[in-house]
């Protein structure tokens, strides 16, 4: 596999389990040991700053993307080899889908989810034809996946873009549907 930057979408708030903390390290160790790099949300708490540090634990380059008022908030990853400061999120969604080569979500809350749908929906509409990989290891987006199921079952979402969505629950699995 050749060398490509994964954009990590992930849980942002210091009140996660201690198991998904462990799940973003994990990921950011296997990114690392495939020789990868990582574009993420420029944020160093919580499931973010985890799988960045672990990145450059690995000794692999990580590209940070954030608003400027979160940098004022002092949640900037200052120890990112690029730290890319932008005024609103709109800005940030497009310069992380701008810098991946891939998109991997793991588990998180509506931010998570917001990037997500848009870097998905981009990719239906021939915006771009990158992986989208959605990383389910502990039935997290249960929910979600049932009601995406029901929606393209009445319509509302074509099977096609359904295909275009990977949904896998083993990080190896997932980092491969990314090389692809």
């Amino acid at each position: 596999m050749g060398e490509l930057t994964v954009t990590v979408y992930c849980g942002s708030l210091s009140t996660v389990p201690q198991s998904y903390l462990d799940l973003a390290t994990d990921v950011g160790e296997r990114i690392a040991g495939r020789g990868w790099d990582l574009a993420w949300g420029g944020g160093k708490r919580s499931m973010m700053g985890a799988v960045a540090q672990a990145v450059r634990d690995g000794g692999r380059r990580t590209t940070g993307v954030i608003p400027r008022s979160l940098v004022e908030r002092e949640w900037a990853d200052s120890d990112a080899d690029d730290l890319l400061v932008v005024e609103t999120m709109r800005d940030r969604k497009a310069l992380m889908e701008a810098h991946g080569d891939a998109f991997l979500a793991l588990p998180g809350g509506i931010g998570t989810l917001e990037e997500l749908f848009e870097v998905w929906t981009s990719r239906t509409l021939s915006m771009h034809a990158k992986p989208v990989v959605l990383l389910d290891v502990d039935g997290h987006y249960t929910g979600l996946v049932r009601w995406l199921g029901e929606l393209r079952d009445r319509g509302f979402v074509a099977p096609a873009a359904m295909g275009m969505l990977t949904i896998i629950d083993d990080v190896d699995a997932a980092l491969d549907a990314c090389a692809s």
